[in-house]
């Protein structure tokens, strides 16, 4: 069985960024840019064939996103 490889890939800035905007929130806004950027970083890195990565943050970023819109409503309707 050959060693595995210590190659690291290159995060994906769309994904980088995603993921800040979906924890900064930013009154819903944040969200909505974490949600669209990691919809753009994710098909990105999916076309990339292995050579970027950040998969897994672009999707997390896709559902902290998705997690905030929902709770915008609740914060503006109190």
């Amino acid at each position: 069985m050959p060693p595995a490889s210590s190659r690291t890939l290159p995060v994906n800035r769309l994904a980088a960024a995603s993921i800040v905007l979906a924890v900064a929130w930013v009154w819903g806004i944040g969200s909505l840019l974490a949600v669209i950027y990691g919809t753009m970083a994710k098909r990105t890195i999916d076309r990339s064939r292995g050579r970027v990565g950040g998969g897994g943050i672009a999707v997390t970023a896709i559902v902290l996103g998705c997690v905030g819109l929902v709770c915008v409503p609740l914060v503006f309707l109190r």
